[in-house]
């Protein structure tokens, strides 16, 4: 029998994933990392990014994330995730939508106002990531 780690995806909200797979694939701010059975214990934080789970039976499942934390201990594998979204629930329409409408709030704000065109950049980072992982996994 193949070896597996417990994978959960959590955010302040909610648990978006748990399942065994065979490896994880998730973007550290120093890169991309894959995490398979008996890895090392770690810690990192998480880039915004796309998380994938590989199981047993080759089948992938990506998932949206707009930064975070990964940790590995033994077999099981725990990202706390700002955002978290599983791509076969990502609404494209809606993340089109709100890319849109957080462009033109971007132009509309003053250059003073950093703190705004910060968050609305966030924002648009998180609704492309949105929309790349959604058609990568669909």
């Amino acid at each position: 029998m193949e070896r597996t780690l417990l994978c959960e995806i959590v955010t302040p909200e909610r648990i978006v994933y748990t399942n065994e797979v065979r490896m994880v694939v998730a973007p550290t701010i120093d890169g991309e990392i894959g995490i398979l059975p008996l890895h090392a214990p770690l810690v990192s934080a998480l880039d915004p990014g796309e998380i994938r789970v590989m199981h047993g039976d080759d089948k992938v499942e990506w998932f949206a994330i707009a930064g975070g934390y990964i940790q590995v201990h033994e077999d099981k594998v725990i990202i706390l995730a700002d955002q978290a979204e599983a791509a076969s629930q990502i609404d494209v329409e809606r993340a089109k939508q709100a890319l849109e409408h957080t462009k033109r709030l971007m132009a509309e704000l003053p250059h003073e106002a950093e703190s705004e065109i910060d968050q609305c950049e966030a924002d648009l980072k998180w609704c492309e990531m949105q929309i790349k992982v959604a058609e990568k996994g669909h």
